[in-house]
């Protein structure tokens, strides 16, 4: 299933996309427009979510909002790409010698097609097109063997990143968490729908011009290793977004950061993509 949120008339409701329909799934559920709460039910009402066949609303007529709108946790993973991690170096930054793990702050998610803003106090602003883990259950101490059996889901993630910030100190959290720079969508596609989540083409591009292609199976660390790392350490829960790492040619390396302006699309094969306009902030 691809599952959604997603306003019409004012309202926000959870669904299902089938072709070129969103089929509301609020009524069924009984969750009202919480992803997090229904991925927690999953298990239980799958049988009747992917039988459901209505209400039904043109895709082209609602809002699609951020699938995962109140995640618990949204963590990222630094230089976990091979070729990312080289022009890193060239570039003087010590690549890391484990999983390097930081928070983006829940406050940065946005849709899938909602603005990204440049705030006022960030000079450098960079992208990095990312895949999105989505834990499906609640778990602790998972090995890597058994990881998949975890993950609810996938979507596309722009890792926003204000790089001035980002370099102030010892963590990267403050330059990765500006409100709206964590637009994340355009749907949550289930893991049952993707043959291998490690081999997926992805591509970025800025106005029409591609930056970055390459597929997840470049990770450094794979998904099912970071999911054995980060449990050793913390519970994961349903609706935790996992942002698994950027290939190469982020903005930083090439001196092509983002302006007011521009447009930011991030696609992955299998997955959709989000699209976003840079705004000045207000």
């Amino acid at each position: 299933m691809k599952l959604v949120r997603f306003t019409v008339g004012g309202r926000t409701h959870v669904g299902k996309v089938v072709d070129d329909a969103v089929v509301g799934l609020s009524g069924i559920a009984g969750v009202g427009h919480s992803m997090r709460q229904l991925l927690a039910a999953l298990p239980e009402l799958r049988t009747w979510l992917e039988a459901a066949t209505g209400p039904i609303f043109p895709l082209a007529s609602v809002k699609l909002e951020a699938p995962c709108g109140d995640p618990q946790k949204f963590l990222a993973i630094g230089m976990n790409y091979k070729a990312h991690a080289e022009e890193a170096r060239a570039a003087g930054i010590p690549i890391p010698t484990s999983q390097l793990w930081f928070n983006k702050q829940v406050s940065c998610v946005s849709g899938p097609y909602d603005p990204i803003e440049f705030p006022k106090a960030v000079e450098k602003l960079d992208y990095e097109i990312e895949l999105g883990v989505v834990i499906g259950r609640r778990c602790r101490r998972v090995k890597a063997v058994d990881a998949r059996s975890v993950i609810a889901g996938y979507l596309v993630t722009n890792d926003v990143s204000a790089r001035d910030w980002q370099h102030r100190s010892p963590t990267f959290t403050l330059g990765k968490s500006f409100d709206t720079h964590g637009p994340i969508g355009p749907w949550l596609t289930t893991d049952d729908e993707i043959a291998d989540p490690l081999a997926l083409e992805m591509v970025l591009t800025v106005n029409g011009q591609e930056r970055q292609r390459m597929t997840t199976g470049d990770m450094i660390y794979n998904i099912y290793d970071q999911i054995e790392y980060l449990s050793t350490v913390m519970t994961l829960e349903p609706g935790d977004i996992l942002a698994t790492g950027t290939p190469a040619g982020v903005g930083a390396a090439s001196g092509r950061l983002l302006k007011p302006g521009d447009i930011v699309r991030a696609e992955i094969q299998a997955l959709g993509y989000i699209e976003n306009r840079v705004v000045t902030e207000v």
